[in-house]
């Protein structure tokens, strides 16, 4: 398969690609620039492809997302599934936010200070409008949002397993590796299991 990558050149990106190599499939490694938030330049790096992922954002961590500050565009992830989307691709697999998840009381973490940082929550806003955009989408494309929990870490090896879950925080949250995370994704391009919704991702 040939299948378009984009935040390739991120740490879960990087792992997607590289899943997607050990595979004997075709991944192209797009970046995390404008290009994701724009339709025609979307079509044109997608054509051909068979699935598309995109686990881009536009800062590397809070840090980055500090430095940002008000420029920081809260509609980045809509935009970007607007775009996505506009280009129909056969399947596409984004790769969501915790935060964007359910507390076991049935509010989202994103509005829990304790449990997710509160700087951070229009980071956390606009990654719940790209998935708003998706479930508001009428075209039909193939797609399915892949919400790593807590746990995920850019440590540890690639074991080959996982759990995915529902919309809510799961009581027991074991380390997902970036690399497990990145089986996920390939199994969801290979055998879909979501269509036209999203599964939270741990560990096992």
């Amino acid at each position: 398969m040939r299948i378009a990558v984009f935040g390739g050149n991120g740490r879960v990106g990087r792992a997607v690609v590289a899943e997607a190599v050990r595979r004997g499939h075709a991944p192209v490694a797009l970046g995390r620039g404008a290009e994701v938030t724009d339709a025609a330049r979307v079509r044109e790096a997608t054509t051909g492809c068979d699935a598309v992922v995109s686990a881009v954002t536009p800062a590397s961590g809070p840090q980055e997302l500090a430095r940002l500050g008000d420029a920081f565009d809260g509609r980045f992830f809509a935009r970007a599934a607007e775009a996505l989307l506009a280009a129909r691709p056969p399947r596409l697999v984004v790769v969501g936010l915790f935060a964007t998840l359910r507390t076991a009381a049935g509010g989202l973490v994103l509005d829990d200070p304790a449990a997710f940082p509160a700087a951070l929550r229009p980071f956390a806003l606009a990654h719940l409008a790209g998935l708003d955009r998706l479930r508001a989408d009428a075209t039909g494309v193939d797609w399915a949002v892949l919400t790593p929990t807590a746990g995920l870490t850019g440590e540890g090896p690639r074991t080959g397993r996982y759990t995915l879950g529902g919309e809510t925080v799961p009581d027991a949250d074991p380390p997902l590796s970036h690399a497990d995370l990145a089986v996920a994704v390939l199994d969801e391009i290979e055998d879909p299991g979501v269509r036209r919704g999203r599964a939270s991702v741990h560990g096992r």
